[in-house]
């Protein structure tokens, strides 16, 4: 049987709610407009704590000047019912005030890792991603964080800045929810017109060409490669970028012109798993006026010693 969560707004009514909670506790960070991959954080997050705390804030910081801060869809009375179909405990829905009681003069800079890809498109987005996370989890306290593998590069900052900067916490990644047409879940689909929903199936097929390349002994190079064939077969699909990263490190191996590529230098030690070397191809690209993202798990040989 669910619950209705209890739904918070201050600082003061948070702790207070959290006083009540006994045992492990288990965060889900959202900015709301909740589809069926929130969803499947929460599920996992009921199996991971005793009680699953969620958040609702659509984070001013992370918003650069242009972007669509003020167009970004607030839908609280359907994200309660939805939280109360998965059976979410508890609800902090602040305020920007609530968020962020002083005028904010710092930022957290996550180094080399927020720099590339997503981080070249939107400069200070992941020092307000790592600002506001680290502000929430201070004040939850959970035992363990969710975040979606979606966001793939902000899952890394994340586990980098939590690693860095000694927040207790362990983090868990779950993996991508997608619709029965392949194409991955998120708050701005909503956007796509019926025809340009029909060529973002071509994303997760772009990059299940890329895996089925890898798995086949292609290099990284090769595999990026396997991936813009498909999108560019498709057409009507203006690429950001494709790049194929390392797992453990998000050192980048390989990627369409522009993107930088990790040098021998700086590179880390690889992330090595049964079969090769575990990484991850990601992709961003606009599909009309819509800009998406999405990413597979690949499995990269390596020439053994």
């Amino acid at each position: 049987m669910t619950h209705r969560p209890v739904l918070t707004r201050t600082r003061e009514e948070l702790a207070a709610a959290l006083a009540d909670l006994k045992g492990t506790r288990a965060l889900v960070m959202t900015m709301g407009a909740l589809h069926k991959g929130h969803l499947q954080l929460v599920k996992r997050a009921k199996e991971l704590g005793d009680h699953v705390v969620v958040t609702i804030f659509v984070n001013p910081t992370q918003f650069a000047p242009g972007e669509d801060f003020d167009a970004y869809p607030r839908t609280l009375d359907a994200d309660m019912a939805a939280l109360e179909s998965v059976g979410a405990d508890l609800v902090w829905a602040p305020s920007p005030e609530d968020a962020y009681p002083e005028p904010v003069d710092l930022s957290i800079d996550p180094g080399r890792i927020a720099h590339v890809l997503e981080g070249t498109a939107r400069p200070t987005h992941f020092a307000g991603v790592a600002l506001v996370c680290t502000k929430v989890v201070g004040l939850v306290r959970p035992d363990v964080a969710l975040f979606g593998e979606k966001d793939a590069q902000q899952l890394a900052v994340l586990r980098h800045v939590f690693s860095q900067l000694d927040v207790p916490v362990r983090v868990e990644g779950v993996p991508i929810v997608r619709d029965t047409d392949g194409v991955a879940l998120s708050s701005r689909n909503r956007y796509l017109l019926e025809d340009e929903r029909v060529r973002a199936r071509s994303l997760s097929k772009g990059l299940e060409a890329g895996r089925e390349a890898a798995a086949n002994g292609a290099s990284a190079e090769q595999a990026v490669t396997a991936v813009l064939q498909v999108l560019e077969t498709t057409g009507g699909i203006d690429v950001d970028y494709v790049a194929l990263v390392d797992e453990g490190t998000f050192d980048i191996l390989a990627g369409t012109p522009g993107v930088a590529l990790v040098t021998e230098k700086d590179a880390r030690p690889a992330t090595m798993v049964e079969g090769g070397r575990a990484c991850r191809i990601l992709l961003a690209a606009k599909v009309g006026t819509t800009r998406l993202i999405d990413n597979l798990p690949v499995i990269l040989e390596v020439e053994r010693g």
